[in-house]
């Protein structure tokens, strides 16, 4: 279960063991900082971390002078050195995103010319007979080649960082549930539920909100208009289907349609793991209530099955298998299609040394050490 945690005064508190969490917990030990991690799981990683693509994406979809793309293209290079120096298993195995018919041409065109605004130079056409050399099941009129895109284990990344984490002392409270807070003199005081149900209290100086999916509630419950400041959330399920074994092998890059209008979601995709099964997802579903349902509906598997064989003929929904379903949290924004994050320190708000990371969804992965060093600069760690 975890780290007792002491009820002292702390530098810092993170709510949240996901990526994010365990990243921004690892970089603010590293620089100097007493630090505590409080997780209401039993283990880091249980939620939106451990139910996604384990996709580390370049950066070519998001909005120029976005956090998003920012961080995104920044943190596919920090990600990719992190990975090697700690041995963190990481292919870069390359995306093609495909046009399957003219109209849809113009859409690639859009991609590449931000791609590029965004510093991802590495973007470019595919040249004429290269999808078909490198993936000869696939059918289109037109791609692009990503060459950065690739894939990661998650799981093993985030023990690299609980492990760097400790090593500079950070104590890891895995299945300690944050309650609330109230602010004090030089800082604030949470009230914590340990594993056995009983409560204590520890003074902080600084608070990290990295809960994810609860991320918003909690900066609520800090005092502030969470729908005043856009960072009210919405869940959105996305299940995917893993491909028979005849697949495996079949195909050796990740293979992504055209994105769905506004970012809703970047279309039912092909993707590999680092084991050489293949996986198809994910789709989007808005839900209306924020009680997480992973189970994943068998008889999904026909629309499936339609969405990827406008590019991939012959994939049938026999070929397919309920694999997982991942939930992001999303922001509620009217009117804007693509919400950014939120990494924001709220003094002008009354909360000196809190920091909400709200909305963290997808390219949050990829994103984690970018975040992670933007909170070292807002709490000037």
């Amino acid at each position: 279960m975890g780290e007792p945690v002491s009820a002292g005064r702390h530098d810092a508190t993170v709510i949240g063991g996901g990526v994010v969490g365990l990243a921004t917990a690892m970089r603010l030990a590293r620089a100097g900082m007493d630090v505590v991690l409080i997780e209401r799981h039993e283990s880091f990683g249980r939620e939106a971390s451990s139910r996604n693509s384990e996709v580390v994406h370049a950066g070519m979809y998001y909005p120029t002078g976005s956090l998003k793309a920012r961080f995104c293209v920044a943190g596919n290079r920090s990600l990719s050195a992190w990975c090697s120096a700690q041995s963190v298993p990481m292919q870069r195995l390359g995306k093609f995103i495909v046009a399957t018919s003219d109209d849809e041409a113009p859409v690639l065109a859009g991609i590449l010319e931000r791609g590029h605004a965004n510093g991802v130079t590495s973007l470019r056409w595919a040249a004429d007979g290269e999808l078909a050399e490198a993936e000869p099941r696939v059918r289109a009129v037109a791609a692009l080649f990503s060459p950065d895109t690739g894939i990661i284990d998650s799981h093993a990344l985030m023990q690299s960082f609980a492990d760097e984490a400790a090593t500079h002392d950070a104590a890891l409270a895995w299945g300690h549930e944050y309650v609330a807070c109230e602010t004090v003199s030089g800082g604030y005081r949470l009230r914590v539920r340990e594993p056995n149900g009983e409560e204590l209290e520890l003074q902080t100086r600084c608070v990290v909100n990295a809960a994810g999916l609860n991320a918003d509630l909690i900066a609520e419950g800090a005092g502030l208009d969470i729908d005043a400041l856009g960072y009210r959330l919405r869940y959105v399920k996305g299940n995917y289907f893993r491909m028979a074994e005849r697949w495996r092998g079949q195909l050796t890059h990740l293979i992504y349609p055209v994105p769905h209008v506004g970012l809703a979601g970047l279309g039912v995709h092909v993707t590999l793991d680092l084991a050489g099964g293949v996986r198809l997802g994910p789709d989007v579903e808005f839900l209306d209530s924020r009680r997480p349902d992973y189970s994943v509906p068998a008889d999904r598997a026909a629309s499936f099955a339609e969405a990827v064989s406008r590019y991939l003929p012959g994939v049938t929904a026999g070929d397919l298998r309920p694999d997982q379903a991942g939930i992001r949290a999303r922001r509620i924004v009217p009117g804007e299609t693509t919400p950014d994050f939120i990494v924001a320190e709220e003094r002008e708000h009354g909360l000196t040394g809190w920091v909400n990371l709200i909305g963290i969804e997808s390219p949050g992965l990829t994103s984690c050490l970018e975040i992670a060093d933007e909170v070292v600069r807002l709490l000037d760690a």
